[in-house]
């Protein structure tokens, strides 16, 4: 069964109207929409052709005139795009996880395939243990890969493993119905009722993957939990955006003497609570609270309560270039009232995953919210995303997650 769906005979032509030529060379997966001459009438996910105004081809991907990434690159110059590309780029990005995490034993909750990172723009898949789930990103990706070939590739490749493939939508996140939410590529199909159970650095964990935030679970932090676990040994500790307990579950398996939840989603964090249970640690350790992360904060500030580890994993709050200057705002308030219910001697994480806050913005943003609270930090540690969410070395961007770990004194 094919990878790909070939829509279009002949590949369209897109010229460049600014010079990006060097950017397409060096790797940079993405053109807008205004750097090029015009963008001609096609179907999304038309196969298509990137030209200089000198007519020397560039680049072949695929194109979508609707979205804000036009044009998304696969093959360089006289590379082929074709069946064979994919499946070698699939087959390489198996390799990796399989040089990552097999036997599978301590680690079978991964990202598998990631888009840009692994030479396929476009195309997430996530494993969690005998399930997979696919995202495919925007109409362009939608409509140039061909999902159940996907889907038959995966089988095959982790043949004797998988007993699901689901494709989950775009706009699952707003969807009421399971149907409207994704459909079933292979297998048995998957319910908010049964969720999928995986370890990560040997620990339990269950996800929804059906009405879950992304696939289901951030893999993306899993580095950055293990971290936190080393350091939560007899300590009090808070996970604000907590979601299903990521973190506080790694804290508790470390020997957290007790651990706070804090998250606004009352399902999610009836998970916190399975999840922790799931490991088999004592429920007095462990308090889920349904509330307002700024308000919890401000709460907690002027009752005098104190954690000695502190975790502040928000949602994105720059979705857009547009968003940054208000986001900024907003984290520097919300980690500066994280540093002010942070024990003496205590440690702070502080995350961020928005794209258009790059590592130094987020640095500059710690420093304010610590100056804000009157505390000095020291960094105990830089984390990002782990080895299983690649990225390319000419798209910075697409290094999204920022880590960053504070001891802080006074």
């Amino acid at each position: 069964m094919s990878l790909i769906n070939l829509i279009n005979e002949k590949p369209v032509h897109l010229v460049l109207a600014k010079d990006r030529v060097r950017s397409v060379k060096r790797g940079h997966p993405w053109i807008f929409p205004e750097v090029l001459r015009e963008l001609p009438r096609a179907p999304a996910g038309s196969l298509a052709l990137l030209k200089t105004a000198d007519g020397e081809i560039l680049a072949k991907g695929y194109y979508d005139p609707a979205s804000k990434l036009a044009f998304r690159t696969f093959a360089l110059q006289k590379d082929k795009l074709d069946e064979g590309l994919i499946a070698a780029r699939l087959g390489r990005a198996a390799a990796l996880r399989d040089a990552l995490f097999a036997p599978f034993d301590q680690t079978n909750g991964f990202r598998l395939i990631n888009g840009e990172g692994d030479g396929l723009p476009g195309l997430v898949v996530d494993v969690y243990n005998d399930s997979a789930v696919v995202k495919l990103d925007g109409a362009g990706a939608e409509a140039f890969y061909n999902a159940n070939g996907v889907a038959a590739w995966l089988q095959q490749r982790l043949a004797g493993r998988l007993a699901t493939v689901y494709m989950k939508y775009r706009s699952a996140s707003g969807a009421k119905d399971e149907e409207e939410r994704g459909r079933l590529l292979a297998g048995a199909a998957p319910s908010s009722e049964r969720p999928v159970r995986f370890v990560e650095n040997g620990v339990s964990f269950q996800a929804d993957i059906v009405q879950g935030q992304k696939t289901g679970f951030f893999l993306d932090q899993r580095d950055n939990r293990a971290f936190i676990r080393r350091l939560s040994k007899n300590k009090r500790v808070l996970n604000v955006f907590g979601y299903t307990g990521g973190f506080s579950v790694y804290a508790g398996v470390g020997g957290a003497s007790h651990v706070t939840t804090v998250d606004v989603g009352k399902a999610a964090l009836a998970y916190a609570d399975a999840n922790w249970a799931l490991n088999g640690l004592d429920p007095t350790r462990h308090v889920a609270a349904g509330e307002d992360a700024f308000e919890f904060l401000e709460r907690a500030g002027k009752a005098r309560e104190k954690w000695e580890v502190v975790i502040i994993d928000p949602p994105s709050f720059a979705p857009s270039k547009q968003a940054v200057d208000k986001a900024k705002a907003s984290y520097t308030r919300l980690f500066a009232a994280a540093a002010s219910v942070t024990a003496p001697h205590g440690t702070l994480a502080l995350a961020s995953c928005s794209s258009h806050i790059d590592s130094a913005m987020f640095m500059e943003i710690c420093e304010e919210a610590l100056g804000k609270a009157r505390r000095q930090g020291y960094v105990l540690g830089v984390g990002g995303q782990p080895a299983d969410h690649p990225y390319p070395a000419a798209a910075d961007e697409l290094r999204y997650l920022k880590f960053v770990t504070f001891r802080l004194e006074n």
